[in-house]
This record gives C-alpha cells, structure tokens and sequence, in this order.
C-alpha cells in the first residue's frame, strides 16, 4: 500500500510533465492563412522586378500603348545590349563592384572595432562618444555635399573612386549596430579569460571578437553592399561623369529627346542582377545571422 500510494503521483507528476516538455521542442507549422499572406506579399515584393523585365522585352511603343503588356515579349536580349552599349556598363559594373566591395569591407571591419570598443572597453567620454555617433545619423546626408565636394576638390581627388569610397569607410549606424550586437553576444569572460592568457588585444579581436561578431558582420555587410551599389547622389556630383558606378552610368540613358524607356528598363534590370545573385549566393548565410543573432539578443 505503501509503494502505491507514492509512486502513483509521482507518475501522475511526471505523465504531467511530459507533453509539456515535447510541446515545447516540437517544430511549429503554419497554416493555410499564413501561407496565403506569405504568398501575396511575395507576389507584391516581386511585381516591380517582373514589371520592370516585361518592360525591358518590349518596345517603347508597345509600352506607351494602353493597356500596357503584362506579359514578356521578345526584345529582351536587345534591348540589353543596347543598354550596355550606350551606358557603358562594363566599365561601370567593374568601378561599382570595387566601390561597393571596398565601401563594404571597410565599414564592417571599422563598425566591428569601433562597436567592440563601445560595447565592451572602459575609456573617458564614451557615453558621450556615443550619443555623438548616433546623433550624426540625424543630420540629412545632403548637407555634407557642398563642404564634402571642397574638400576633394582641395586634395585633386575630383573625378576618382577614392572620392566616393573615403567618406564612407565609417558608418554610425554600422557603430551603432555591432554595439548593439556585442553587448549580449560577446561574453566579458571571454575577453578577460583572453588576457589572462597572454593574448594581445589584436590576437582578441582576431580571435575573439570577429567569430562572435560574424552573424552582425554579414547582415552589415549586405546592407551596406546594397547602400553603395544603389547610390546615386554622391557619385553624380564627384564623379563628373567619368569613371562612373552604375547608377550614375543608368542616368545616361535618361538623355535624349524621346527616351526609350525600354531600354531604361532594361538598364534597369542589368543593374539589379549582381544584387540578386549576391542574395542568391549569400541569403542563407544572412538569414541565418539574423536568426542567431535574434537568438542570442
């Protein structure tokens, strides 16, 4: 009597328990209406990109015709080449690829360091350093140009990739962001059990800092490739026209008496396929950052 009386609410406890600890673990799924929303919003997302190669496989005349064509036609290769011909986009997809990846390389490196030292090391003012970095992020970017432009002008850097890739080696919200970031995923031990160690401060950032940093770095990272390849305002104004991104290369198309807005269109759409592939080839990676990173926050 003795046995059964305390091993039965101790099965009752445990039979208790059980579901709720599978249900925890278990793999949530969705469900119908989730799969529809999802659906819409992608065919939302998508719309301007499919419009935009309908377009570039048409004519111009075909295109100021009402109702618009809504499905691809067969100009699309030609339209392309003249594209390309007339933009010059070999030259600008070769100039655009070393200022974004050079722009983008140089903010992660720097955002890590800097958004290492105000997260984790102890030094004067920095709250105050801080708050000075955000609050640069307020001001309109627009601003700048006019002193911006001076100051290239002074140094002969005018017409040169080194005007467009300086100015934007260091980015506050990158600082701001990595900050974020490695104050919950990087570990004060960490760092202190490093220089027990003997480890130098750049065998830490090495070592230490950058692995744990990684998931933000990517997600930086795409961000940033995306800002530079798509900017427009900057390199029109330093540039001057000659060794021009692609942006600036597109607006040549523009020019005319009666533009052809198919072969803007398909301008258009050579310049946003090396973004597509750089997602393709490097979305999981990013997600997965995102993911972890969320995890970990």
């Amino acid at each position: 009597m003795t046995t059964t009386d305390v091993t039965l609410p101790q099965a009752r406890v445990k039979g208790s328990r059980r579901p709720r600890m599978l249900g925890a673990g278990k793999q949530l799924h969705a469900g119908p209406v989730t799969y529809v929303v999802l659906a819409v919003f992608a065919l939302i997302s998508l719309a301007p990109l499919v419009w935009t190669a309908i377009a570039a496989s048409r004519t111009d005349r075909r295109l100021a015709e009402t109702p618009p064509p809504l499905w691809f036609g067969g100009n699309l290769f030609k339209n392309l080449q003249t594209a390309w011909d007339q933009a010059g986009l070999g030259t600008a997809m070769f100039n655009t690829v070393f200022v974004a990846t050079t722009i983008t390389v140089g903010t992660v490196v720097f955002s890590t360091l800097a958004g290492f030292a105000f997260a984790k090391l102890r030094f004067r003012f920095s709250s105050i350093l801080l708050l000075l970095t955000i609050g640069t992020m307020m001001i309109p970017p627009q601003l700048a140009v006019v002193p911006l432009y001076l100051w290239m002008s002074d140094l002969n850097w005018s017409n040169h990739l080194q005007t467009v890739i300086l100015p934007t080696l260091v980015s506050a919200f990158g600082t701001f962001f990595m900050r974020q970031y490695l104050v919950q995923a990087l570990p004060t031990e960490l760092i202190e059990a490093a220089r027990v160690d003997g480890a130098s401060s750049l065998r830490i950032v090495w070592h230490v800092v950058f692995p744990a940093a990684r998931p933000a770095m990517a997600v930086l990272g795409l961000l940033t490739f995306v800002m530079a390849w798509n900017d427009f305002l900057w390199p029109i104004i330093a540039l001057n026209g000659q060794n021009p991104t692609v942006q600036v290369a597109l607006n040549n198309l523009g020019t005319g008496y009666i533009p052809d807005q198919s072969v803007i269109m398909a301008g258009a759409l050579l310049g946003t396929l090396p973004l597509l592939i750089a997602f393709l080839l490097f979305g999981k990676q990013i997600v997965g950052g995102i993911m972890q990173g969320a995890v970990k926050g």
